[in-house]
């Protein structure tokens, strides 16, 4: 514990140097939201949402963004970059275990990814008037879910690649589904039904973020196939890693 507490400060402050990520993750799907929140139809309820406005379903689409980016752009390049710069070479001759490394850029990047989300979430209610979860211990529990089953893709794309561009490739595969069932291009009850039922079960949980968020109840099959994903993920993560 000791020593992955040390790495994990240490990553946190190798990311801080250069804060690119750190200001994307934090402001860009609130800024984002801001942008499409003030689409006329975005704040006028539909039947096809069930009587809810678009923007009410569409942050936690938002969030998904959040998610996605930085575990799958960012994580899978920064720890590639290590590998070409012969980072992880030295990090071969210590203890480390590669689970020390690559938790402390889940927990470094996860932490920038809730910070987005919290301020999305605030500047939703403040701005459009979106109400918090209604359901917020579930929605935590999700949120959770679906962030480590999503960064477990990003690691193991991290964790293969020999190249920053070749993780991003790599993680490209994941990144535009992700995306696309999340409703970040096209709202999810625009979608094709069986395409819907898919997403239901997609990390990190579009489905139910959204069910959590407006208080329909979110059914315990979504939450152990998120549980699945983030377990399987990670465990695969660490068993595929190479320090070269």
């Amino acid at each position: 514990m000791h020593t992955f507490a040390k790495i994990t400060a240490t990553e946190a402050k190798l990311f801080l140097r250069t804060p690119v990520w750190a200001v994307f993750g934090t402001l860009l799907p609130a800024g984002i939201l801001l942008g499409v929140g003030f689409i006329p139809s975005m704040s006028k309820p539909s039947e096809a949402t069930g009587g809810h406005r678009f923007i009410e379903l569409w942050v936690p689409s938002v969030i998904v963004m959040s998610i996605a980016m930085l575990a799958l752009q960012a994580i899978p390049a920064a720890v590639a970059t290590y590998r070409e710069q012969g980072v992880l070479r030295r990090l071969s001759t210590t203890p480390a275990h590669p689970a020390n490394l690559l938790g402390a850029q889940l927990v470094v990047h996860a932490a920038v990814a809730v910070a987005g989300i919290a301020v999305t979430m605030v500047v939703s209610s403040a701005v459009f008037d979106v109400p918090m979860p209604r359901h917020p211990v579930t929605f935590a529990v999700t949120l959770l879910l679906g962030i480590v089953s999503v960064f477990a893709l990003g690691l193991i794309a991290g964790a293969i690649a020999r190249t920053s561009k070749s993780a991003n490739v790599i993680a490209l595969l994941a990144f535009f589904p992700i995306m696309f069932f999340g409703g970040v291009y096209l709202p999810r009850p625009l979608l094709p039904r069986v395409l819907q039922r898919i997403s239901d079960y997609i990390p990190p949980g579009a489905q139910p973020l959204q069910d959590a968020w407006v208080g329909t109840g979110v059914q315990p099959l979504q939450l152990a196939v998120l549980a699945a994903f983030a377990v399987v993920g990670t465990a695969l993560a660490v068993k595929v890693f190479r320090w070269e």
